[in-house]
Order: C-alpha cells, then sequence, then structure tokens
C-alpha cells in the first residue's frame, strides 16, 4: 500500500498534524475529533491495493469499480455514505504541441477525502501545499479539497486553451502562406488539432453538470456555504469551453478554406495543363497533315514550304502564348 500512497495526513482546524502512519488508525483519530478529516491520495492502486481503502473507507462499490476502471467521464454521484466526483485534468505536451487527459477521482464523506490519480499528469502535491498554506480555506473542511482540487483543474483548462490558441494561430500562419506549402501534411496538421480539441472538449464539457450542481444546489458532505466558490470555478469552466468550441469552430473554418484553396489551386494547375496542351495540338496538327506523304500535295515540291510551315507553327503557337498569358492560365 506504501507504493501508491502518495500522501496521508490529518488536518485540524485548516492544519496538518501529526497522526498514525496507518491510514485506519488516522481515520478513526479524525473521527474520534470531530473537528478532523483525513486526506489520503493513491496514485494508481491496483484492484487489491485498493480493497482496504475501500472497505475502511465505506465507498460505495460502483463508485470503486469506475475508480479503478479509469475510463469515466467527469462526473458527481452521491451515495449514503460518500460523495464520488470524476475529474479529467488536462495537460498540454509543448515538446509534441500535443493534448492528454488523465483522470481524477474524489470521495468525500464523514471526516475523509480520498483522492485516486491515474496519469502522470495531475499531481496533486501543489494542491496540497496551497491548501495547507491557506488554512482559513482548509478548515471547512473536506469541501475546501474538492473546490481546490476543481478550481486547480479548471484554471488549467484555460492555460491549455490558450497554448491551443497559439497553435492554431500557427497552424493558419502555414496554411494561407503564399507559398502554399505541402497541402497533404497542411490537411494531417489539421485533422491532428482537430483531434486533440475534441479530446479537450470531452474532458472539459461533461464536467459542466457537476459544477452547475455544485454551484446551484445542497449536495450531501458538501459545505452548505460552499456554493459561491463554485459558481466562481463554474465560471471559469464556462469560459474555457467557450475557448474550446472557438477553437473547433475556428478549425472547421480552416479546413473549409484549406480545402477550398487547394480546389483552387488544382484549377490553375489544369488551366496551366489545358493551355499547354492546346499550344502543342497546334504544331502537332500541322505536322499531322504534311506528314500523311499524300503524292498530289501540291506544297511538298514547293522550296520555301518547310520553312513556312515552322514558321506558320511557330507563330500560332506563341498568338496561343500570349493569349493565355493575357487570361491568366500561364
Amino acid at each position: 500500500m506504501h507504493a501508491v500512497i502518495v500522501d496521508c495526513a490529518i488536518y485540524r482546524e485548516g492544519r496538518r498534524i501529526e497522526g498514525p502512519s496507518d491510514f485506519s488508525d488516522a481515520l478513526a483519530e479524525a473521527r474520534a475529533a470531530g473537528d478532523a478529516f483525513l486526506w489520503i491520495g493513491l496514485h494508481e492502486p491496483t484492484e487489491k491495493e485498493f480493497e482496504h481503502v475501500s472497505a475502511e473507507f465505506g465507498l460505495h462499490p460502483l463508485a470503486v469499480e469506475d475508480a479503478l476502471n479509469a475510463h469515466q467521464r467527469p462526473k458527481l454521484e452521491v451515495y449514503d455514505d460518500s460523495l464520488f466526483m470524476v475529474i479529467k485534468p488536462v495537460v498540454y505536451e509543448p515538446e509534441s504541441d500535443s493534448v492528454t487527459t488523465d483522470e481524477l477521482m474524489v470521495f468525500i464523506g464523514d471526516s475523509f477525502v480520498v483522492t485516486v490519480r491515474h496519469g502522470e499528469g495531475a499531481p496533486l502535491a501543489a494542491v496540497r501545499r496551497r491548501l495547507e498554506a491557506d488554512p482559513e480555506v482548509l478548515k471547512h473542511g473536506p469541501t475546501a479539497v474538492l473546490y481546490a482540487i476543481c478550481d486547480e483543474v479548471v484554471d488549467h483548462y484555460i492555460d491549455v486553451a490558450a497554448e491551443l490558441q497559439v497553435d492554431l494561430e500557427e497552424l493558419e500562419t502555414a496554411v494561407f502562406a503564399p507559398a502554399g506549402g505541402d497541402a497533404r501534411n497542411s490537411a494531417v496538421r489539421i485533422y491532428t488539432f482537430k483531434r486533440q480539441v475534441m479530446e479537450f472538449r470531452r474532458a472539459a464539457g461533461p464536467l459542466t453538470a457537476p459544477m452547475v450542481r455544485l454551484a446551484s444546489a445542497s449536495v450531501p458532505f458538501v459545505h452548505e456555504h460552499s456554493q459561491p466558490f463554485f459558481r466562481d470555478v463554474n465560471d471559469h469552466l464556462t469560459r474555457a469551453n467557450e475557448q474550446v468550441e472557438g477553437l473547433d469552430r475556428l478549425l472547421s473554418d480552416v479546413l473549409s478554406a484549406h480545402l477550398a484553396q487547394m480546389g483552387v489551386r488544382q484549377n490553375d494547375d489544369m488551366r496551366k495543363i489545358s493551355a499547354w496542351a492546346a499550344m502543342v495540338a497546334v504544331p502537332t496538327m500541322v505536322a499531322g497533315i504534311y506528314g500523311m506523304n499524300f503524292d498530289h500535295m501540291p506544297e511538298l515540291h514547293w522550296v520555301w514550304s518547310y520553312p513556312t510551315v515552322v514558321l506558320l507553327m511557330a507563330v500560332a503557337v506563341y498568338g496561343l502564348f500570349r493569349l493565355f498569358k493575357r487570361r491568366g492560365w500561364l
């Protein structure tokens, strides 16, 4: 168990206090104190490792199953003995300009908070340190922990959306560059970018319903005066969702414009090919007529027939070249 327990501590009156190293004894001490709670953080526990935790804290079997599977949509579930919330943090990788999502499960109950983290992109050490530095917030108990986690994740949504906005501007510059660039590579980049935005939307969009519920109604195991704080988080979440929706619309517009641009370039190429084919057709036709080897062709016995025909073909081709040039086909 010690391999998956990231941190385990008792908090009383907003301050961390020394407690038993065994989380079962620590939970009993927190419940006995009445005004304290235990916060235990786990990282990717196995079913066997989590079995003891779930039995000790009385977690609902359905919530335990969701916490172990780690492929859940953001949601909020209320059970008889605990509250269960799923949050999907979003991680931006600057080296590859890609977006990945992890999963974070939060259990809140009688004098305890259990956080289960899957993935490496959403460490809670910073959240714990921030709360421990602000006893006035932490003294509100497990609700303060849930609020701080939601606030941290949603604020990071906004940061990632800003990074994606910068990447989108660079993509637009590359797609609409005068040189045109590699059309196939641009299409792949747009499609890949759209997949990343979709991954972002799958994390941020479904979180709206749980946040609205926390911000507007009395939820068991959540402090009755916490609604204003969750409303603030919900406002930030709405801003992040609006940003990602705007990115998705812009990507669709960029893709449509890119396809139209490719169509225009293909039309230009076809006009150039048609113009050159027309210029080649004239001397081909003349040479074909005089290459039929008929005996009764008067021009065949004229001294100046060859240079005259060659000159005629050159003049015709030059005339067609000038015509196509003026009309923008070449």
